[in-house]
């Protein structure tokens, strides 16, 4: 059974952001992880047999506060997003690789044998 669980925390910047994320991502069961919120502030989370407790204690010891909002059963996507993406095709475009100039010039041999430091 896919669970999806929802933290809180009070995090303001971008660097506790991502120590977030990575925090959450590396537990055990974790298929998908993302900020969610107005001020991105909440951590959502989907997988199998995720323990939502210690992902919130590992949370709040390691980033800052944390509190568990909501764990509930992820439901699946629809299939008709999936068929609307499969029918547009990607634009393929061929971009011509740059001309690349190189000046050739003969060895100058109008030097001397001699040393002129004598």
């Amino acid at each position: 059974m896919k669970q999806k669980i929802v933290i809180r925390m009070s995090i303001n910047h971008d660097k506790c952001r991502s120590k977030a994320l990575k925090i959450a991502v590396g537990v055990s069961g974790v298929e998908s992880a993302g900020l969610t919120g107005d001020e991105k502030n909440q951590v959502e989370v989907v997988g199998d047999g995720i323990d939502s407790v210690d992902l919130t204690r590992q949370l709040r010891k390691k980033v800052a506060y944390a509190e568990l909002v909501s764990v509930r059963e992820a439901k699946k996507e629809e299939s008709e997003d999936k068929t609307e993406t499969a029918a547009e095709q990607p634009v393929v475009g061929f971009v011509e690789p740059p001309f690349y100039w190189h000046e050739v010039r003969d060895p100058y041999h109008g030097y001397g044998p001699s040393c002129n430091i004598l």
